[in-house]
């Protein structure tokens, strides 16, 4: 077993913003605000304050949040729980985004006051563009980013669920700024492994774009609770419910190999799945689970507290691609 007694920080692309290989997504903090705000619980702020607090205590030292994120509730609670917990805004890194859907790059600096006021005083390390969808093209998007770094408004650009044809035009049209393309964030877990043959990796690889990968324990089911207990199952939304019903046996053999994986290093399954997404690929992924219980954060940042040998990661890896759909 390898424990790790230092959590080595990475950088973000080619940026000189440093962040650990596991962050905190604090989408789950967004409900009771906006459409999304309608899919999660409201949980109070002093909960929530105590989830960033365990994130934070577990060495984890940067957060991902959004404007589509309950239209500022996420970030304006994050803001409260870093404020509660002592940090200053040096000490944390912070990623959101730009909600692109039916609007043109002209919103960009229309709407960035807004995502500075919900963070209350803390600065934007990365802002990304949410989704491939716009009024306008991937160049006028990035110009108009550009132009807010240079405002230092932002410190760096990121963009996410980006193909590689928009990540290359991204990129081309930030180097004209003498800006680099920091991240794509995108969806990328042991059971979801597209990024791997759809040239979305090999062109981050490529350019230095980091992979920030989002559902890396593929909505629970990575963490072995619903093999244990498929009557949890119960509890989850319906449309999402016929899918990991049918998920279960297929992914068992894997989730009996991470449990003993993780018996051995004194881990959880889960952290298992987090550690494999984080060093399998070397330096150029990073994570971010979210988390609506103080242990969900603590599991997490426990996550970089070990590291998988390099059978253990050539195993999973080997049983994971017989999953991929």
């Amino acid at each position: 077993m390898e424990k790790t007694n230092k959590i080595e920080k990475r950088h973000l692309g080619k940026t000189e913003i440093l962040v650990t290989p596991i962050g905190l997504g604090v989408m789950e903090l967004a409900g009771g605000g906006g459409l999304i705000g309608r899919a999660f619980p409201v949980i109070p702020q002093e909960e929530k304050n105590a989830i960033i607090k365990a994130a934070l205590d577990g060495g984890i030292n940067w957060f991902d949040t959004a404007e589509m994120y309950g239209a500022g509730v996420s970030e304006q609670s994050l803001a409260i729980g870093l404020k509660a917990a002592g940090k200053s805004d040096e000490e944390v890194v912070i990623a959101t985004k730009w909600q692109p859907i039916l609007r043109t790059a002209r919103n960009i600096p229309l709407t960035i006051g807004n995502r500075l006021h919900f963070l209350g005083g803390y600065s934007i390390g990365n802002y990304m563009v949410h989704q491939p969808y716009s009024f306008s093209s991937p160049e006028a998007e990035m110009n108009a980013m550009a132009d807010l770094v240079e405002a230092g408004k932002i410190r760096s650009v990121g963009v996410s669920n980006f193909n590689p044809a928009r990540m290359r035009r991204a990129h081309a049209a930030l180097e004209k700024r003498g800006l680099p393309l920091a991240v794509n964030q995108v969806r990328y877990n042991l059971l979801d492994r597209k990024i791997e043959t759809n040239g979305v990796l090999e062109t981050a690889r490529e350019l230095g774009i980091t992979i920030i990968a989002y559902t890396p324990v593929a909505r629970g089911l990575l963490t072995g609770k619903y093999h244990k207990d498929p009557g949890l199952l119960a509890h989850v939304p319906g449309w999402r419910k016929a899918g990991m019903k049918r998920d279960l046996e297929r992914t068992r053999p894997l989730i009996n190999s991470m449990e003993e994986i993780a018996a051995s290093h004194g881990a959880t399954v889960a952290q298992v799945a987090l550690n494999w997404l984080v060093y399998f690929k070397g330096n150029i992924v990073v994570t971010i689970p979210g988390a609506t219980k103080v242990r969900q954060a603590e599991e997490s940042a426990g996550a970089m507290n070990f590291r998988l040998s390099n059978d253990e990661l050539a195993l999973l890896d080997e049983m994971s691609r017989g999953l991929q759909k």
